[in-house]
């Protein structure tokens, strides 16, 4: 389509799309806006479309379409809420029932490194209608499990096809959010990434009310049917940027590195590193923290069980503080801040019986853990800029598959041996000593940030 500055003389309806503010991504500060052509032909070709084509999409709603995808599939956070009902409905061990989700986990890191560069060719419509699709399946499927009883097809429909949702839901808006805030990566990725973070707290209580008033099957229908309308609105909504030819020679960033050739670099190796260790770790104070709250500070259950709630918070709101942070002092130095302090907080923890200590130590610790995954889009659209995007993103989450097992693993072969909790977190203090030694060479020999164009230098296919 081309660009007219006078839309009247070809009878289309107008566009205005904002120019990126560098005071903030959501700047009032008036800036010159560029009139854009609408392409409003053939709306209803196929489901993608369902939204007239424009040039720019409304980068507010963009954001708010990444958030609700995110928020979604999310869910998956609030599992621990329905292990007992199903338990009963099942008659399975805490241990069969925690497995399916440990294989959500699974499936979320693999699909999503597998089906990356998938994701990225078919662009993020067509992929989260996609996610919509097995996240959807995935929860009704989880429902026909309970009615008949059957652990395997619970394994099957929630960890296997509910997981390939998880994965690719999980990268699909990032990319494309990531183009239409160029000026503040880690703002943008961090927003996206914060809806997972907080579905927790909105999903728990929702899910536990169902439960007591609809029964376990028809929640999960309810479930089914609920994220499936959001996510597929949301999809429909999702449209990437595309640069005017005549700034694509100009525009590296936007283009960039393909996933193969970034696989290859000890950059990307190294951040799969760091990004392993760190998400381990998360992932082994929250699957202990309630009876390790119990045992070293003394907590009820039922204080233990709010905390955990609380957790829920900054879990989320690390991940947008965090990556704001990232904006202003840079990927790599809030790298090194994060296991330079986590060293110290993991060797405290350890040690610590007060509980005002405790409580602030595990809150900083997930913060972190939240704010390793929303830096982590950013880090890379840095390194090898936003060509492949998802596909090395996606790339990089097999370490969040990989984690989500040898977290468990770790802690319960550590608790077997010693009985207590304290040898897991010095383990894991000394393991983010080469953490940060690499944190800090990758500051001073990874790739040099590219400029990137703004938006007004974005035009529609």
């Amino acid at each position: 389509m081309e660009l007219t500055t006078c839309s009247a003389l070809c009878n289309l309806p107008t566009v205005w799309a904002e120019k990126s503010s560098p005071d903030g991504p959501f700047s009032s500060r008036p800036f010159p806006l560029q009139p854009y052509a609408a392409d409003w032909s053939g709306p209803f070709l196929f489901l993608g479309e369902v939204f007239p084509e424009s040039n720019m999409r409304n980068r507010s709603l963009i954001a708010l379409s990444a958030v609700g995808i995110h928020l979604s599939i999310g869910s998956v956070y609030a599992f621990s809420v329905l292990v007992r009902p199903i338990m009963e409905t099942l008659g399975a061990s805490m241990g069969d029932v925690t497995w399916t989700f440990s294989l959500a986990i699974l499936f979320l890191g693999m699909s999503a490194a597998l089906l990356g560069r998938f994701v990225e060719k078919i662009g993020p419509q067509k992929s989260g209608l996609m996610a919509a699709f097995f996240f959807g399946t995935g929860l009704l499927g989880t429902a026909y499990a309970l009615s008949i009883r059957s652990l395997s097809l619970l394994y099957l429909f929630y960890g296997c096809i509910g997981g390939i949702g998880l994965g690719t839901g999980y990268i699909t808006p990032v990319s494309t959010l990531v183009k239409y805030f160029p000026h503040h990566r880690g703002f943008a990725t961090g927003l996206a990434i914060m809806g997972f973070g907080f579905a927790a707290l909105i999903a728990a209580p929702l899910m536990q009310q169902l439960t007591r008033t609809v029964g376990l099957t028809r929640t999960f229908c309810l479930m089914a049917g609920a994220y499936s309308v959001i996510m597929v609105l949301c999809a429909l909504y999702l449209k990437p940027p595309v640069l005017k030819k005549e700034h694509d020679a100009d525009s590296q960033s936007l283009t960039g590195k393909t996933a193969s050739e970034a696989m290859h670099t000890w950059q990307f190796q190294s951040l799969w590193w760091v990004f392993f260790i760190n998400i381990t770790c998360g992932i082994l104070l929250l699957a202990v923290l309630s009876p390790m709250a119990q045992d070293v500070i003394g907590m009820s259950a039922q204080e233990a069980a709010a905390f955990v709630g609380i957790i829920g918070i900054m879990n989320g709101g690390g991940r947008i503080l965090w990556s704001t942070i990232s904006d202003r002092l840079s990927r790599p130095v809030t790298y090194i801040l994060f296991f330079a302090l986590e060293i110290l907080a993991f060797f405290a923890l350890s040690a610590t019986t007060s509980s005002f200590v405790f409580k602030g130590l595990v809150l900083f610790i997930i913060s972190a853990y939240g704010g390793g995954f929303s830096c982590m889009p950013a880090y890379l659209s840095d390194l090898f800029g936003t060509k492949q995007l998802s596909a090395i993103h996606g790339r990089i989450l097999s370490a969040w598959a990989m984690a989500g097992i040898a977290g468990p693993t770790l802690i319960s072969f550590f608790y077997k041996q010693t009985g207590t909790y304290a040898s897991v977190l010095i383990f894991f203090a000394v393991l983010f000593i080469p953490n940060l030694i690499i944190a800090i060479q990758l500051k001073g020999k990874g790739f040099e940030q590219k400029e990137v164009p703004a938006l007004d230098s974005l035009e529609t296919k």
